[in-house]
């Protein structure tokens, strides 16, 4: 049996990077998968390669920082295929990078409602149809956890804030048989890190800085949520994992 036989996930952010990745392995893994990013035309795309892969999937588009369509999320997963047992809040942003003092408030505000404020919305939404025995995962980062960095203020308390997140609604919600975790990633080859490191000396510089010298795939990100989404994690909640490459230690 297939480690996600009979179940039912949400995968935010998937079309492109960790959460396309995910949401293929989910399916391949025997989840029914809803997948949700702002572009209609590239979920079609992914929910069909997933589809002809031999899985389910079905496809809506919208904001998650939008209340209305995180509710619509969850309505439409339940009209699809009438349950939901997984929740992967993976969508992020990068946001405004710059000195603090030059950051305009807007666009602070902006990176936490993407970042932290979905997070909340998804969850608000979640919870309280999902099966005992549940699994919500957060995107979070090293960054702002164990390693600062300088320009992208933001990012880190937004990330930070999910940690913080996890760990409440791990609390509130253990009663009910539902486990929340945060996953940590390190460097990983996707559009956003590419957006961050804009020229090869960052690049360089960000591949040294894991213990492993080279940054992740987006597929070895999503065998980690694969483990926090199955059962295989049973007794895993409340966590902060990191799959980093070593970067939170390195210091050579």
């Amino acid at each position: 049996m297939n480690a996600l036989s009979n179940k039912v996930a949400i995968v935010t952010g998937a079309s492109s990077g960790i959460g396309r990745e995910s949401a293929k392995l989910f399916a391949q893994e025997g989840a029914k998968v809803v997948i949700s990013a702002r572009k209609q035309m590239a979920l079609d795309l992914l929910a069909e390669e997933i589809v002809q892969a031999g899985g389910e999937a079905k496809a809506l588009a919208g904001d998650v920082a939008s209340e209305t369509y995180a509710k619509a999320l969850v309505d439409f997963t339940l009209k699809e295929f009438g349950q939901l047992d997984i929740a992967f809040n993976n969508v992020g942003t990068l946001g405004a990078r710059g000195e603090t003092p030059e950051i305009k408030l807007e666009d602070w505000e902006q990176t936490l409602r993407t970042n932290l404020t979905s997070g909340f919305l998804g969850a608000k939404y979640q919870l309280p149809v999902m099966a005992k025995g549940g699994s919500i995962i957060f995107t979070s980062s090293f960054v702002g956890y164990t390693i600062g960095m300088p320009q992208i203020a933001s990012y880190a308390a937004s990330k930070a804030g999910l940690i913080g997140l996890t760990k409440a609604l791990a609390t509130e919600y253990s009663a009910h048989g539902i486990r929340v975790n945060a996953l940590l990633p390190g460097g990983t080859d996707t559009p956003m890190s590419r957006e961050f490191g804009d020229s090869p000396d960052v690049v360089e510089f960000v591949r040294n800085m894991h213990a492993l010298k080279r940054t992740a795939k987006p597929e070895e990100i999503a065998k980690s949520a694969l483990y926090l989404a199955s059962d295989a994690s049973s007794f895993t909640t409340g966590t902060a994992m990191l799959v980093d490459g070593g970067v939170s230690m390195c210091k050579t």
